[in-house]
């Protein structure tokens, strides 16, 4: 049997980029900070995310039934710091970072490096998350700039391609 914190060890040396996930519709406007991001397939563009089903987002975005993906740059480490903090209301979330652009209804972030506007086509239950399959209805793309990953429990800039280390 894997120990859990030993796989949580083993999971934080898995680098990872940071994006924060909105959704917005009939239960209302949520995001949050997350990791558990993949690409799924080019045709039809889709992707994946992966959501703890103790978490609160879990409960807005299975109801809404779509989600953006705002992928972060390097600078906007703080609007991740802002979105996992849950002392900070919905409102206080959303007005600390912006501008936001509309993506079809879902709150997306202005200066993100990219954001994929994603309707839900199926969801699957693993363990204690759920993973949400999404269908790519609107993308953006925001100027080039360093990435924002999460390894080793610290945030790290990841330098855009051919820039000086």
């Amino acid at each position: 049997m894997i120990e859990m914190q030993d796989f949580r060890t083993a999971m934080s040396r898995l680098g990872a980029a940071v994006n924060i996930i909105t959704t917005d519709g009939p239960e209302g406007r949520f995001g949050m900070t997350a990791s558990a991001v993949c690409s799924v397939s080019d045709e039809p563009a889709s992707l994946l995310v992966c959501i703890n089903r103790s978490a609160r987002m879990h409960r807005y975005l299975k109801a809404n039934g779509r989600f953006a993906v705002n992928v972060l740059a390097a600078a906007q480490e703080g609007h991740s710091r802002r979105f996992s903090d849950s002392a900070l209301t919905m409102d206080q979330r959303f007005e600390g970072c912006g501008p936001w652009i509309d993506m079809g209804g879902l709150p997306g972030l202005g200066e993100a490096l990219a954001v994929l506007g994603c309707s839900v086509e199926s969801v699957a239950e693993v363990g204690t998350h759920s993973v949400f399959f999404g269908t790519v209805e609107h993308l953006a793309l925001g100027s080039e700039a360093d990435g924002l990953a999460y390894f080793a429990r610290r945030y790290h800039a990841l330098p855009v391609a051919g820039a000086a280390a």
